[in-house]
């Protein structure tokens, strides 16, 4: 969704209003839209948050998120991993408080998002793979193999 072509339209209708003026009309007219263009594009994007809400309550199952990409909101539907609560069993029976930082989580959440899981699932492959026995300093995964050319 391009907000953009929301604002112009605006600041078109505005235009149009004040033309039924005189020229120190017109021109408050222009100086006014210019000072609450970001303004109106804030409400539009709060007003995209909230019908991403109201959908989000008639879902059965998955959500709608509203992601900024380049200024423009954008619609996302994310799919639930599960209908159901994660079954509790001796894989994930353990529980942990953890404490981090605001701007931390944001990014994990987008992580998480990105792969289409669970913050929670996202954090246990994450540190499965953290705590994965490492490699004699010998052997490498991350081998490249060809040739080049000069």
């Amino acid at each position: 969704m391009q907000i953009e072509g929301y604002i112009q339209a605006l600041r078109e209708d505005l235009a149009r209003v004040a033309a039924v003026g005189d020229e120190s009309t017109s021109r408050a007219a222009e100086l006014l839209a210019l000072a609450l263009e970001s303004s109106f594009g804030r409400r539009l994007q709060e007003a995209v948050a909230e019908a991403a809400l109201e959908l989000s309550a008639q879902l059965e199952s998955g959500h709608v998120e509203v992601r900024i990409t380049g200024g423009d909101p954008e619609l996302v539907l994310v799919h639930d991993e599960a209908t159901g609560p994660e079954p509790v069993d001796e894989a994930y029976a353990a529980r942990i408080t953890l404490r981090l930082p605001e701007s931390l989580k944001v990014r994990i959440e987008a992580a998480a998002s990105r792969e289409g899981t669970s913050v929670n699932t996202w954090l246990v492959q994450a540190l499965q793979r953290a705590s994965e026995p490492r490699r004699p300093s010998g052997a490498s995964r991350n081998r490249l193999t060809g040739y080049g050319r000069s």
